[in-house]
């Protein structure tokens, strides 16, 4: 090391030997001979212990000459210290240990023989003088080699590594080296060693470099049962936050990644909702599962996603967040369908169930396969054509649809833990993505049918129990561990998706934060996707008002006034408001109209008795199709006997009389079954007939 004009010396292992030496031909400390003399230190010790060697047989002659006791006791002697060489260089490589092995089997019988028979009786003094100096040589020149070599010396460092793990006869290959990635091949030994074997080291592996135990991975080649390929990454680049700065492609197509992060060594990290069906990708659609424990960031990483979504120009979002837009408010401008949990997403899911086959056949029927991004335009091509006649049909756009459900936990509890499994079993095939947030992905809470049909997923830190729940046994062997994680690094997260590598799966990434600085850059996407984003095609549009009523709107166009209340009160000239003087139910009276004649029940109650008019059965039915009316104009479009509890105490009707006109009107096709027992979702009056 050059400091102040002056080299320090190093010995072989490193370490400063204390020497320095002025290279402009002065010395500190010592000459140019005392450095070369430094430099020899480390090449001496086999030197000194050849000239031992001799002069302990000289004196050792001298004693024990001709003395039969002498030659047994060295004879042990020297089997033993020779045994003791070899198992005490067990922990070291096998070259060492049998070239040490060797130096002391040899050294300690011509010692035994010099004392015995004498250092110049026949062949001993030309044994000394030529194979003395070969043997220190040898150590010598290994040194050297050692020195010499990097590559052999990182060889050897490898394999004590490998050995420490377990992994004794492994074989490691050239590595490659990039900015904070290591990568190297790795082979198990043939018949001793399996994938199984390399997974299980890893966390003794990041142990032995002193890493975080998510900092080495490995990925199985899928050709071999023993190759693989190690990576490390030695500087934990997701530390430092990054907060969200604002979408990565504003007006670009959602069949382009959308990037919500970056990796561990500074790739960006990004998935794609859309398939892809060309011959150079093949990429198929898929639907999300964002999986995180409370304080893992999970809010974070769904406003990444949800941002770069609402920034693309040819999608829709319908969303069902039952926290009532605590996080996405901003953004909830530019959705075109958001409700907030509850019978209304009941409705949603209804709504999106009655989208599938809709958009399916209008794909079919303009022979599309799969979703594309021409999808979206104006069909004027003959390529895709509903016409018979082969001409253009000129047909609206069908925009990409991702129904999103925040917090699916309480939609779960509410329509049962399949709610969502026809919708991930068909919806791709109609270019439409699911997404389902939830902490806990148990199948307690989602079904095994559902969870299966979610083939990507964005898995942020949990307990270490929940590790299985979230990802894919195969990304956890290879080193992926998010309940390492907890809640202690918000937003680190493991993403596994079609169209990423397979050996970034357990590559951790950390998604953007979101501050207060970010509320307004959101309201300025949001009203962005208002006038520029896609709206809903009369297919999309149809299913979902088939389904849900006067409940979807679409999404309102911005700077669109609302209509006025009917009931809006007026402004007099005078600044003066005047509303109806009346009660609402009773503006319709004819105060000049005749009282109608008393009827049976009118009179006041006593006991034993019921009070109040008690319908006919006719005007009973009048009743309830009227009240059926009534909450299809509130939007009320899922329904249930203990929906009518007020509508029965004011009607002096029981809810088991409800509760047979419910199904006699899902018999009239006025209602339709839902998952959950007992709950009715309203058709539309216009639909129903």
């Amino acid at each position: 090391m050059t400091r102040n004009n002056r080299v320090t010396a190093y010995n072989d292992d490193g370490t400063m030997n204390g020497y320095t030496m002025d290279p402009r031909g002065g010395s500190g400390g010592g000459s140019i001979s005392g450095y070369l003399l430094h430099r020899v230190k480390p090449h001496l010790p086999p030197w000194l212990g050849i000239a031992g060697a001799g002069l302990a047989g000289a004196l050792g002659h001298e004693r024990w000459a001709n003395s039969a006791g002498a030659g047994v006791g060295l004879t042990l002697a020297s089997v033993a210290l020779t045994g003791t060489t070899w198992w005490v260089g067990r922990t070291t490589g096998k070259q060492r240990r049998l070239h040490s092995a060797i130096t002391v089997a040899a050294g300690s019988a011509w010692l035994t023989a010099a004392c015995l028979a004498g250092p110049t009786t026949g062949p001993i003094d030309d044994l000394y003088l030529m194979g003395g100096p070969g043997v220190a040589l040898s150590w010598n020149v290994r040194m050297a080699m050692r020195r010499t070599d990097g590559a052999g010396e990182g060889a050897g460092s490898d394999k004590g590594l490998l050995e420490k793990v377990g992994l004794a006869r492994a074989q490691i290959g050239a590595a490659k080296v990039e900015p904070n990635r290591v990568t190297a091949p790795i082979a198990g030994a043939a018949g001793e060693h399996t994938h199984d074997d390399v997974t299980k080291a890893l966390a003794h592996i990041a142990s032995a470099l002193d890493l975080p135990t998510s900092a080495v991975r490995y990925t199985p080649d899928a050709d071999s049962a023993r190759r693989g390929e190690l990576v490390i990454v030695p500087e934990d680049m997701l530390a430092e936050t990054i907060e969200w700065e604002g979408p990565s492609d504003l007006g670009g197509s959602i069949a382009d990644p959308l990037v919500i992060g970056r990796y561990d060594d500074g790739a960006p990290l990004m998935l794609w909702l859309p398939g892809d069906p060309s011959p150079e990708v093949k990429r198929n659609s898929t639907h999300l599962l964002i999986a995180g424990g409370t304080g893992s960031g999970k809010g974070d990483a769904a406003l990444n996603l949800l941002t770069e979504i609402l920034s693309r120009r040819d999608v829709l979002v319908w969303l069902s967040d039952p926290k009532a837009f605590q996080d996405f408010g901003p953004l909830r401008p530019g959705l075109d369908w958001g409700v907030e949990g509850g019978p209304d997403t009941e409705v949603m899911v209804e709504g999106v169930k009655a989208a599938i086959p809709a958009r399916t056949r209008w794909l079919g029927a303009h022979s599309y396969r799969q979703w594309v991004p021409e999808c979206a335009q104006v069909q004027d091509s003959s390529e895709h054509t509903c016409r018979p006649d082969g001409r253009p049909c000129g047909c609206p756009g069908m925009p990409f649809l991702v129904a999103w459900m925040e917090e699916a936990a309480n939609t779960l509890r509410a329509l049962g833990d399949d709610a969502f499994t026809g919708i991930a079993q068909e919806a791709r095939s109609a270019g439409i993505s699911l997404v389902v947030s939830l902490q806990r992905p148990s199948y307690d809470q989602m079904s095994t049918s559902t969870r299966a049909s979610l083939p990507s997923v964005l898995a942020l830190g949990c307990d270490p129990r929940d590790e299985g729940f979230s990802l894919p046994d195969s990304v956890l062997d290879a080193g992926a561990h998010p309940g390492a994680w907890g809640n202690r690094r918000p937003g680190y997260c493991y993403l596994v998706t079609p169209g990423v590598p397979e050996d970034r799966y357990p590559s951790p990434g950390r998604t953007r934060a979101f501050s207060h600085r970010a509320v307004s850059l959101m309201e300025v996407l949001a009203s962005w996707a208002q006038r520029n984003g896609a709206t809903a095609d009369p297919i999309t549009a149809g299913a979902a008002s088939g389904v849900a009523g006067r409940l979807y709107t679409g999404r309102t166009a911005a700077g669109d006034d609302q209509a006025a209340a009917p009931d809006a009160v007026e402004e007099d000239e005078d600044g003066m408001e005047y509303g109806l003087l009346v009660d609402p139910e009773d503006a319709d009276i004819d105060p000049e109209a005749e009282l109608p004649e008393a009827e049976q029940g009118d009179d006041a109650p006593i006991f034993g008795q019921e009070s109040g008019h008690k319908p006919s059965p006719a005007e009973a039915r009048q009743l309830f199709a009227r009240a059926l009316e009534e909450f299809e104009e509130e939007g009320r479009m899922v329904v249930g006997p203990k929906d009518f509890t007020d509508w029965c105490d004011r009607n002096n009707l029981s809810r088991p009389w409800v509760s047979a006109r419910l199904k006699e009107a899902a018999m009239e096709g006025r209602l339709e079954a839902t998952n959950t027992t007992g709950r009715w979702r309203i058709v539309p009056a216009l639909t129903a007939a």
